[in-house]
């Protein structure tokens, strides 16, 4: 019995559906319950990272459903898988962070596996925690399949003492307690009461940040990223991305159909616009390299710092995501960028129309509290600014989305520390200096391994009051919730020898994120002389297992952290295989 809408002679799943040969494989299909029409149908691979993990991912089983109803629609056979997901908030702040950036490209790798071991069609992926949101987009690209992102949505903010509350707060109320800010009693309300549903974390941070770009750079469908997680209208979002997945079978376009250089730039934008997590600047250049687009850290700031910041969105901001949404969302947002002649109408999305196709159909304006207008901005530049120099001559990042123009930039004498631990046990005992810049180094994707996130340190520096009052440099990375004056993926990092690696507590050190330049006060001179007597990398814990592996394969954070060589070197495309 075939479909008659679709040819199944050019797509991968004839090759377990098709033929006398393949009648042991549709044994098992029929073991199943797959009937005949819907083995000779399109096959669409249905991933989530449900797990039991955290409640970003909680409720992604069921979102799944509501998908697979929508393929069904659409006529095709879908086929749910999970993979891993390694949750931020939870492996925060201990040995675990080491597993979360390493797990972005585990879920692209086992995506991978699934979809070619069983030669899936297309591919529609949920996704709630940050490392998966890119790693799912990386996997949709470099398998080039017909693909369709959903979010599995924010979480709701908790409400204490008539104000909104998010985790953030919580992370930041451990500096107050240790300071004797906060009580015992206070700090058991607030981490009670912090998180009240499913969801990811609310604030603009590296979740919702992902999401925003998932709609951006055309992967999901307009709005789909903005619905709370337990709003009902997620199954009518998952519904739609089911039957939009068909539609692309149809047309047969393609993951890389939809990212090209110009959506790239368009979600770069909104990650700017919004004042988002610095880790777009991470992952943006990962999901490029899967398509084979050069489009490295410097591109990304470049676009960073040409785009007004206009969304008043936690952490630099007031609001959180569920506000964005109820205030017309990514799409409102876009069009704001539009007005301002700062997007690409002509790149293809998920609907399979246009990006100004799919902004012609916007009729909210913005509500001015947490969308500004463009031609008003927040400020001129984006939330999010590159550095460079000859500290970080392979780029550095940092957050400047609500922090004052006069407060960007920064000089002071460098106390360094060689760990997290060691700078987590030294601000707790505050064992450093008003106008210091602290420096954690060892930390990089390879030297770390796995290029942790520093929230437990800047979160307390935050609680104590010290926020405004020393810098941060690190060639590992920020949480999206980091505030403060913070500037992460420095490269190249110290275990590849990089500048970071021959500092010395009480060099001086200027951040200027107004000029975006980073430097530290030697001479190149000065810099060899203490290279050529270097000692080398750190050795670590980690000489076996996926974390040495990682470390073995990774690459510089300017090209996105990417452990294999691309799109650029490969020499079949899954599809048309």
């Amino acid at each position: 019995m075939k479909n008659a809408r679709f040819d199944k002679s050019r797509l991968p799943s004839r090759h377990v559906t098709e033929g006398p040969a393949r009648a042991p494989h549709r044994s098992y299909f029929y073991a199943m319950g797959v009937s005949e029409e819907e083995i000779h149908s399109p096959w669409v691979g249905v991933a989530t990272c449900w797990n039991e993990a955290a409640p970003c991912n909680i409720a992604l089983n069921r979102q799944a459903q509501s998908v697979k109803q929508g393929v069904k629609k659409g006529g095709g056979c879908p086929r749910e898988f999970t993979t891993i997901t390694v949750t931020d908030g939870i492996a925060m702040g201990h040995e675990g962070m080491r597993s979360s950036l390493a797990s972005r490209d585990a879920i692209a790798d086992t995506v991978e596996l699934t979809m070619r071991g069983h030669c899936y069609d297309a591919l529609v992926g949920l996704a709630g925690c940050d490392k998966s949101l890119p790693g799912m987009m990386m996997a949709m690209v470099r398998l080039n399949v017909p693909s369709v992102f959903i979010y599995g949505g924010s979480i709701l903010p908790g409400k204490l003492n008539g104000r909104d509350v998010v985790v953030q707060d919580v992370f930041e109320a451990v500096g107050q307690h240790q300071a004797g800010n906060m009580t015992d009693a206070e700090l058991d309300i607030l981490e009670r009461v912090a998180c009240p549903s499913a969801g990811a974390c609310g604030g603009q941070y590296t979740a919702n940040t992902m999401a925003c770009v998932s709609e951006a750079i055309g992967l999901a469908l307009p709005n789909s990223s903005g619905a709370p997680a337990p709003y009902e209208s997620r199954d009518q979002y998952g519904m739609a991305s089911g039957e939009a997945v068909m539609r692309l079978i149809e047309k047969n376009i393609r993951a890389r159909d939809v990212v090209t250089r110009k959506s790239l730039e368009n979600a770069a934008r909104v990650v700017a616009c919004t004042g988002g997590s610095t880790n777009g600047g991470l992952h943006l250049p990962a999901i490029a390299h899967e398509a084979g687009i050069d489009f490295d850290l410097f591109d990304v700031c470049d676009i960073f710092r040409d785009t007004p910041y206009f969304v008043n969105l936690r952490p630099g901001g007031e609001y959180v995501a569920k506000d964005l949404y109820e205030a017309g969302g990514v799409p409102v947002v876009m069009r704001e960028l539009r007005r301002a002649g700062l997007i690409h109408e002509d790149c293809i999305t998920a609907t399979g129309r246009t990006i100004g196709e799919e902004l012609d159909l916007v009729d909210r304006e913005v509500d001015g509290k947490v969308i500004h207008p463009v031609a008003t901005p927040l400020s001129q530049t984006g939330g999010v600014v590159g550095l460079k120099g000859n500290l970080a001559p392979d780029g550095a990042i940092v957050k400047v989305a609500g922090i004052k123009a006069e407060d960007q930039v920064f000089s002071g004498p460098a106390r360094v520390f060689e760990s997290e631990e060691e700078a987590f046990a030294a601000v707790q005992r505050r064992e450093y200096r008003e106008g210091e810049v602290i420096v954690i180094r060892n930390e990089g994707p390879a030297g770390g391994p796995g290029m942790r996130e520093m929230l437990a340190t800047t979160a307390a520096l935050s609680g104590q009051g010290m926020g405004k009052k020393v810098a941060l440099i690190t060639d590992g990375r920020f949480s999206g919730a980091t505030r403060g004056f913070c500037v992460g993926h420095v490269g190249p990092e110290a275990a590849h020898g990089g500048p970071i690696a021959l500092l010395e507590t009480g060099d001086v050190i200027t951040i200027d994120a107004v000029r975006g330049e980073i430097s530290v006060d030697l001479s190149e001179e000065q810099l060899a002389a203490r290279k050529a007597e270097w000692a080398g990398a750190r050795k670590t814990d980690y000489a076996s297992g996926a974390l040495w592996k990682y470390a073995q394969l990774v690459g510089g954070a300017r090209w996105g952290a990417v452990t294999h060589p691309g799109a650029a070197k490969e020499t079949h495309i899954y599809m048309d295989q």
